[in-house]
Formats: structure tokens, sequence, C-alpha cells
């Protein structure tokens, strides 16, 4: 079994996996729309994290996790109750950079969960990952480790660079008014 990881998985899976491996997943894009109350935002002032939304011409890269059979009930139930606000598993193709694929599985936030915050503009969005805190930490800490885990995959990102240099900009104007 296949896991494909396109947020935080990237940079904290919590649970075990024989192997991993830079992947791909088309016609998907990585954005800001979804909610989170349970992790890095609360009920009343929920943090952004990001979901797949579909494009047609887009992609998505992140980082597939293969589990061993004997364990895959756990990992997915596991994955289940981490994901709980929110996202549902979908089935879809990985692509790999040597040109193979194989069927893994992606956990999905869509528009008809209670959590879903849907699109916005990149200074509402800077606005709410500035100021959200959860039980797993700041929003403005999701934000930069989903950054620098996509810098070391050499994996650009316009969407979440974009919110990261303007999440930048607003804390370094913050600073120089001090």
């Amino acid at each position: 079994m296949w896991i494909f990881g396109y947020g935080s998985l990237i940079w904290n899976p919590s649970f075990s996996y024989q192997d991993y491996r830079l992947a791909r997943l088309d016609n998907w894009v990585r954005r800001f729309w979804q909610g989170s109350t349970d992790h890095r935002g609360v009920p009343g002032y929920p943090g952004r994290v990001v979901t797949l939304i579909s494009e047609p011409a887009g992609h998505c890269w992140g980082v597939a996790y293969k589990c061993g059979e004997s364990g895959s009930q756990q990992v997915i139930e596991k994955l289940d109750y981490r994901e709980k606000g929110g996202y549902h598993r979908e089935s879809v193709t990985l692509n790999f950079i040597d040109g193979s694929t194989i069927e893994g599985l992606v956990y999905v936030a869509g528009p008809d969960n209670s959590d879903y915050l849907g699109p916005a503009s990149e200074a509402d969005i800077v606005t709410q990952i500035l100021s959200a805190q959860g039980p797993s930490g700041s929003n403005r800490d999701y934000l930069n480790k989903l950054a620098n885990s996509l810098r070391n995959l050499s994996v650009t990102d316009p969407h979440v660079f974009s919110i990261e240099t303007k999440v930048q900009s607003e804390i370094n104007a913050e600073i120089s008014i001090r």
C-alpha cells in the first residue's frame, strides 16, 4: 500500500513505512483551502491547511510512502483519526520520476465538509495563517515546515511559496514598526 503526502505528511508521516519516493499527482493542485480546528487552529478560529483541488492541467508533488501489508490496516486507522477534520481517502495514480506509476491513497478535504474554507484572497489566507494557533502548533509553523520540506525535495509550488513570501513580508513589516 502506498500513501501520498502533500502537506504535513511530508515532514511528519507518524506511521511506519518501508520506503518513500518523490511522487506526483496529475490533475490536482495544493491549496490552503481547508480549515483546521483540531491541529493548527481551534473551533471558531480555524487555521488554514492544504488540501487538493481538482485542476485538469495541474499537478502536485509530494512524498509517497510504501507501507507493509501486515501493518496497512493500522496505518489507515491512524491516518483516518489524524485526518478526521474533513478529509476522506481517495484512490489515485502516483507518478514517479522514473516514469513508473502505482495506485495509492491520498487524503483530500473537499467542499462537502464543515471545515472547508474554500478559495480566498492571498491577503486573507495570510491574515488567517498569521493569527491561527492550535494543539499541533501555530499555523505559521505549518506553512514554514511545508515550504521548507518542498524546497528540500526540490519541488516548486507557486501557491505555497507566494503565501510564505507574503507571511514573511507581514512579519518583517511588523518587526520594522517596533
